[in-house]
C-alpha cells in the first residue's frame, strides 16, 4: 500500500489546529491554484482572484502574533509554506514576500506602533507588501547596500535603485533598506495611501519581463527619485546589517520549506503518470528504472521534511541560527532540483506541458534555487560554521 509522501509518520507530529490548518491550504490549492496555475504561469499574468483568495484564507502574518495575524506554531508557518509551494510557486513566492519578508520584517523590526499602523491591513491582504534589498549591482554581496536615506527636517529622503523586487508593482507597503547619513543600514516603509496604482512621487517600478519561473508573480526594478517618507517611517530597530540578516535567517526557512513543496508536488505527479502511462504493455511503474527513480526522489522529499521539522522546532526553542538556515536552504534547494528533474524524465515529452504541472515546478524551482541566496551562498555560511574562517573576503 502506498503511504504517499509521509513515509516517516511526520504527520503524527501535528497537532490538530496545524492539521486542519494544513488540509485547509491544500484543499484551497487542489481546487483553486492548481486548475488555474497553467494559464496565468503560461500568460505571465499576475493572479488577482487567487491573491484575493490568499488573503481570505487567514494565513498572512503566519506565526506573527497580535494585530490581526494568526500567530501559528513556526511548524504550521513552515507546513503552510510548503503546502502553497506544492501548489504553485507564484502564490508560494507571493507569500514569502508579503507574510515572509514584508510583514516579516515590520513584526520583528518595527516599533508597536508601527506593527499597530502595518500589520492588520496586511493580514487581511488589503495591503499588499514588498521588501526591497537586493540592487542591480548587488544580489549576493547586497551588503554593499547603495540605495541611500538622507534626513531633511521631519523626512527621510530615499535615493537609489532596487531590482528582482516581488510585489514592487503591486505593492502598497514596500519595505526599502537603505544607508543613512551615518552609514548605518535602516528599513524604511514607503507606503502608497491611494494603491499600487498611484504611487507616491519618486517611485516608480517596472515589471521585469521575459522570465522563465515563477511567471505568475511579478518583479521589479524600482527607481527611487527623491521619495520621501516621514520621520516615523523607517523602522525603530533596523540599525545595522545584522538587523537585516534576522529577516533574511527567518525567509531562508520559509524558502527551504517551499523547495520541498515543488518536490512533493513533481513526486506526485510523476507517480501518477507512472501508474496510468502504460509503455511496452504495462505500466511506467512497473520498470525498475522507474521505481529506482520514485525511491530516490522519495528518499531526497523524506529528508527534506525530517530537517525541515527539525529546523521548525528548534525555531520555536529560539535555538535557530543563520546557518541552521543555510544549511536547510542548501540541502532543500538542491535536492528539490534533483527530484522536479527526474520528475520531468519519468514524464518523457509530456513532461515539458504546462498541462501535467511537472514542467510549471521544474522551472520555479530555478527560482526557489537562487533567492533568499544562491547555492554557493548559503554554502559559505555554513562553511564559515564549520571552520571557523570566512571565506566571504
Amino acid at each position: 500500500m502506498s503511504r504517499g509522501t509521509d513515509f516517516y509518520l511526520l504527520d503524527e507530529l501535528l497537532t490538530d489546529r496545524e492539521r486542519q490548518m494544513r488540509d485547509r491550504v491544500r484543499r484551497w490549492c487542489d481546487t483553486e491554484v492548481a486548475p488555474a496555475a497553467a494559464g496565468f504561469w503560461e500568460r505571465a499574468e499576475f493572479p488577482v482572484e487567487l491573491a484575493e483568495g490568499y488573503g481570505r484564507l487567514g494565513i498572512a502574518g503566519a506565526s506573527i502574533v497580535g494585530n490581526g495575524c494568526p500567530g501559528v506554531s513556526f511548524l504550521a508557518e513552515g507546513v503552510i509554506a510548503a503546502e502553497l509551494a506544492r501548489g504553485d510557486g507564484s502564490i508560494a513566492t507571493l507569500n514569502a514576500v508579503h507574510s515572509g519578508l514584508a510583514m516579516t520584517t515590520i513584526a520583528m523590526l518595527g516599533s508597536e506602533e508601527q506593527r499597530a499602523r502595518y500589520l492588520p491591513r496586511m493580514a487581511t491582504c488589503e495591503a499588499l507588501g514588498a521588501f526591497a534589498l537586493t540592487e542591480p549591482k548587488h544580489g549576493s554581496d547586497v551588503v554593499a547596500l547603495e540605495t541611500r536615506a538622507r534626513r531633511e527636517g521631519d523626512e527621510w529622503v530615499l535615493d537609489g535603485h532596487k531590482r528582482w523586487i516581488g510585489n514592487g508593482t503591486v505593492a502598497d507597503v514596500v519595505v526599502v533598506w537603505a544607508r543613512d547619513d551615518d552609514g548605518q543600514v535602516g528599513a524604511f516603509v514607503v507606503e502608497h495611501p491611494d494603491g499600487a496604482e498611484h504611487p507616491v512621487p519618486g517611485y516608480h517600478a517596472r515589471k521585469i519581463v521575459g522570465k522563465a519561473a515563477n511567471r505568475g508573480v511579478w518583479q521589479a526594478q524600482i527607481r527611487l527619485d527623491g521619495v520621501r517618507v516621514p520621520a516615523d517611517a523607517r523602522l525603530a530597530k533596523a540599525r545595522t546589517w545584522n538587523d537585516t540578516n534576522y529577516v533574511l535567517a527567518k525567509s531562508r526557512q520559509t524558502v527551504a520549506w517551499e523547495a520541498l513543496g515543488h518536490a512533493v508536488a513533481a513526486y506526485e505527479a510523476a507517480l501518477t503518470y507512472s501508474l496510468r502511462r502504460e509503455q511496452f504493455g504495462r505500466p511506467l511503474a512497473r520498470f525498475q528504472l522507474i521505481q529506482d527513480k520514485l525511491a530516490h526522489m522519495l528518499s531526497d522529499i523524506t529528508g527534506m521534511q525530517l530537517m525541515c521539522t527539525r529546523m521548525s522546532q528548534l525555531q520555536a526553542r529560539g535555538q535557530v541560527s543563520i546557518e541552521h538556515a543555510a544549511l536547510a536552504k542548501l540541502n532543500t534547494g538542491d535536492a528539490a532540483r534533483r527530484v522536479c528533474a527526474m520528475a520531468r524524465d519519468i514524464l518523457g515529452g509530456n513532461g515539458i506541458l504546462l498541462d501535467h504541472h511537472v514542467a510549471r515546478h521544474h522551472a520555479d524551482i530555478e527560482a526557489v534555487y537562487t533567492y533568499e541566496g544562491t547555492d554557493s551562498v548559503q554554502s559559505l555560511i555554513v562553511g564559515r560554521a564549520i571552520t571557523g574562517l570566512n571565506a566571504f573576503r
